[in-house]
């Protein structure tokens, strides 16, 4: 199913605000952005001012260190969620699911359904194509 048609489904779900991405999921959404540019835009600013370039690497890694650490936790989290309920169990051996676990379910299914890891990709990989050809440019061509 289209995801628009996914999240406008959403919207008349009862879990709707539950499922919503918080602020704080937001932030950490932004950092992990800026750390792809920082880390790509390296080459180039260190062209410009070998500065630039070492002031971009160190936000770069500190942004992906933050990033990842709030997303290992996140991970983390979900399958201590999943463990402890037995959920795996459950649905392979196509058990009952109690509200609880369907409360669970919805919520893990919410998670995976954010966009922003869909756009974090596109970013991670333009600015690799971009940053790919001004390094190109800028060591063989200039």
């Amino acid at each position: 199913m289209p995801l628009f048609l996914i999240k406008k489904r959403c919207i008349g779900c009862a879990r709707y605000r539950i499922c919503r991405d918080s602020f704080v999921s937001w932030i950490f959404f932004i950092i992990g952005l800026i750390a792809a540019v920082a880390i790509r835009a390296v080459t180039v600013l260190g062209d410009l001012e070998p500065a630039y370039g070492k002031a971009a690497w160190y936000v770069g890694v500190l942004g992906f260190l933050v990033f990842f650490i709030y997303k290992f936790r996140a991970d983390l989290l979900r399958a201590k969620a999943i463990e402890k309920a037995g959920l795996l169990d459950k649905v392979v051996a196509r058990q009952g699911l109690t509200d609880d676990d369907h409360r669970l379910l919805s919520d893990i299914l919410c998670g995976l359904s954010s966009n922003k890891d869909r756009i974090n990709y596109f970013v991670i990989f333009g600015t690799s194509i971009l940053a790919l050809a001004l390094a190109v440019y800028l060591d063989f061509l200039k």
